[in-house]
Parts: structure tokens; C-alpha cells; sequence
């Protein structure tokens, strides 16, 4: 018997598939230090397990489909206090994460074969559920060099073609860290509208901000509430990875009614995490502000020992909690694994994900890591003099 070609044709994770090599190095007696995966160490807030220590419930039963009515008013609310008006009872449906948000997204306006484009770099996932589902990924480049900026609408227009059914753009920025400006994404809005394409806008790192600048959102925008699909997440707002709820917002009534036949398909989204995170947004905002300052103190931390190591380009994160720095080598995929499988420095080692996995169509990546600021400031100076003293050692071997 042989595997569907569907499945063989999904990649694994460009940021997880050294996870077995990660684990032997442990079994080996190295630590290793995570800067690979975006999973934030910051406590999630405790109004997450208290209320679900409250629950008074015989039988945890299916929630509806489109969600439970207290997490579809507090996601609402959350929006409303931002100046954006959502029903919560006709334009959200609650999702596994914002990943079930996306592949909804996705199969509402696309067709097998069609295709929806993206930059390059994107979050390497894009890629991997798309091809799931028969969706290809148009891209167009945006480079290190230029801070990861946006580029200009004829370059976005390259990347359309007359199979492309929407855009689909992160920001603040995963994998570079950008932030958008209002100009950047009025380009984007110009596009979409000329080509009568949807705007799949993943903006779930909204709340990570820094250096004074400016989150503008795609709901700021006139004129594009039908053709806009808001893709959001508890995940990384509240360090709550693991409760896996997301939320698939759009004024647009027939994608909303496309959204909750999906959502019959695969039943119900968990009960319990539901109520769980209803009560996150019961956190003050100082609970943001004191977990900005954290990942600012990291940013800044990452920033400078990466700027002390000959060679590299980066430009300094402004948003998000990553960093996509170019490596003076040849291949990141190759130094990757070399770190995990041959390279120590007393006993201690770090996993990063090679940025080949974050590129379509061109090997810009190639010598690019992404690098998550989600471990303490001491972790995250002593890793970047780790990967420091790992490429003298490298370059010397193999470039």
C-alpha cells in the first residue's frame, strides 16, 4: 500500500522538523536552548484556570460550532474597545487557533488549484496548510536588506496572476518582526481592490509593539469590509499556546455563512478552553504592558549580541517576538542541524529554524534563520554567543 501524494507532498515544519535531532542532543546530556518555535514562556494569566475551576458542569458537551457565546462577546469586545464593531453573533466564528482560522479562510475563497499570495518570507506553515488543501502560494519578496518592508504595488502585483484569490499578510510580521505602515498596507488594499481579490489579514500579534511605532490594522480601512477576513488568537496575546483557540472575524455575510458550515464539519471547538479564555479577556491592561516590556528587554537583547557577530545582516525588530537575521554562511538548513548534532559549548547548544522553510520559489532564505525572543534575557544573550562561537568553528570546516 502506498501514501496519498497529497501527504507526501507536505513538507515537515520548517520549525519543527529538527525536533528529533533537538532530542537526542538531550538524550546526549546538552542543553539546548529553544529560539526555534514561537511558544512564549510568559504566564498565562490565571484567569484562564480559575475559571475553569469554576465550571459547574455534569457533562462537558459539545459548544456550538460557531462558538460559545461568551468567547464570541469578549473577542467582539475586544475589537469594539480598538474601534471596530463585530457582531458576535453573525461575523465570528471561534476556531482551533488561528490556524483553523486561516484554512477556513482559505477554503472560502479559493478553489483547488487556485491560489492566494503572500510575502516572502511567510510563516512556514502557510505553505504546509495550503498544499493540504489544494491551495497553491503565490508570493512576492521582501528582503532583509530593506528591513523586511513591504514593497511597492507593482511588485505586489508580480505576484498575482489570474488564479490568485486574496492576500494574505502578517502583521506585525511572522517570521522578520516588521511592522506595517498605514502607506504599506494602503498598497496592499489598492491591490486587492483593483484585482477584486479578499484580504486574509493574520494579525495576531497586534498587541507586540515596539519603539513607538504603530500598529495599524486592516480594519482601519474604508471601503473593504467584504473582501477583509480578520484571523485572530489567544495564543501568543495571553501565552496561552497550548488552550488552541482562535477566531475567523469578516462583515462579509456570505463568508460568515460559509464559515459556519465549516465549523459543523469538524463539530465543535473545545468546551473547556472556550470558557478559559472568555476570562483572559478579563485582564487588565497593564497585564499587557508589563509583558511588552519583557519582550522589549529580550528584542533589544537579541538585537545587540546578533549585531556583535561579523557578517551578519538584520534589520532590529519592531513587532511579533522574532528576528530574521542572514548567517555569514552558505546554508542555515545544514548549520541547523550541525548545531544540534556535532557543535557544544560546555555542554550546551541552541535550535534555531533555517528560513529556507519560510521562502517559496527562491533560495533568498538560505542563509536565514528565524530566531523566537521567548526565553528569558540571560537564555537569550548566552544562545547568540553560542551561534557566535558555533560559526568560527563552522566557517572553518565548512565554508
Amino acid at each position: 500500500m502506498k501514501l496519498s501524494q497529497r501527504v507526501n507532498e507536505v513538507p515537515f515544519s520548517a520549525i519543527r522538523k529538527l525536533t528529533p535531532v533537538a532530542e537526542k542532543a538531550k538524550k546526549q546530556g546538552k542543553k539546548v536552548y529553544h529560539l526555534n518555535i514561537g511558544a512564549p514562556d510568559t504566564k498565562t494569566p490565571v484567569e484562564f484556570l480559575d475559571s475553569i475551576r469554576a465550571i459547574e458542569l455534569d457533562t462537558i458537551d459539545y459548544a456550538p460550532s460557531k462558538g460559545m457565546k461568551g468567547i464570541r462577546e469578549a473577542t467582539c469586545n475586544y475589537y469594539a474597545k480598538k474601534g471596530k464593531q463585530y457582531d458576535p453573533e453573525t461575523e465570528i466564528v471561534i476556531t482551533s487557533g488561528a490556524s483553523e482560522a486561516l484554512k477556513f479562510a482559505a477554503e472560502i475563497v479559493a478553489d483547488l488549484g487556485e491560489n492566494i499570495v503572500t510575502t516572502n518570507p511567510f510563516y512556514s506553515n502557510y505553505y504546509t496548510m495550503f498544499r493540504e488543501i489544494g491551495i497553491h502560494l503565490n508570493t512576492f519578496d521582501t528582503l532583509v536588506e530593506e528591513g523586511y518592508r513591504l514593497p511597492a504595488k507593482e511588485v505586489i502585483q508580480k505576484g498575482i496572476d489570474e488564479r490568485t484569490r486574496g492576500i494574505l499578510i502578517s502583521n506585525p510580521s511572522n517570521p522578520t518582526g516588521a511592522v506595517y505602515s498605514r502607506d504599506e498596507l494602503q498598497a496592499v488594499v489598492d491591490v486587492a481592490i483593483e484585482n477584486d481579490l479578499y484580504i486574509l489579514a493574520d494579525e495576531v500579534y497586534s498587541e507586540f509593539v515596539f519603539d513607538g511605532a504603530e500598529f495599524c490594522s486592516f480594519t482601519e480601512f474604508e471601503g473593504i469590509d467584504d473582501r477583509l477576513i480578520l484571523l485572530d488568537s489567544i495564543s501568543k496575546r495571553f501565552g496561552a499556546c497550548g488552550a488552541r483557540i482562535g477566531a475567523l472575524l469578516s462583515k462579509n455575510k456570505e463568508v460568515m455563512d460559509a464559515a459556519v458550515r465549516l465549523a459543523t464539519s469538524r463539530l465543535a471547538v473545545s468546551t473547556v478552553d472556550q470558557v478559559g479564555a472568555a476570562a483572559l479577556y478579563e485582564v487588565s491592561e497593564e497585564y499587557f504592558k508589563e509583558v511588552n516590556e519583557e519582550y522589549n528587554k529580550r528584542r533589544l537583547a537579541i538585537y545587540e549580541e546578533l549585531s556583535k557577530i561579523k557578517g551578519v545582516k538584520l534589520t532590529k525588530p519592531e513587532g511579533a517576538f522574532y528576528v530574521m537575521p542572514e548567517l555569514p554562511i552558505k546554508d542555515s538548513d545544514h548549520f541547523a542541524k550541525w548545531l544540534l548534532e556535532e557543535f557544544d559549548d560546555n555542554g550546551e547548544t541552541v535550535m534555531v529554524a533555517p528560513a529556507f522553510g519560510f521562502y517559496h520559489g527562491t533560495d533568498i532564505g538560505k542563509k536565514q534563520v528565524r530566531l523566537a525572543y521567548v526565553i528569558n534575557e540571560k537564555d537569550i544573550r548566552r544562545s547568540i554567543q553560542i551561534i557566535k562561537k558555533a560559526l568560527d568553528v563552522y566557517k572553518e570546516s565548512y565554508e
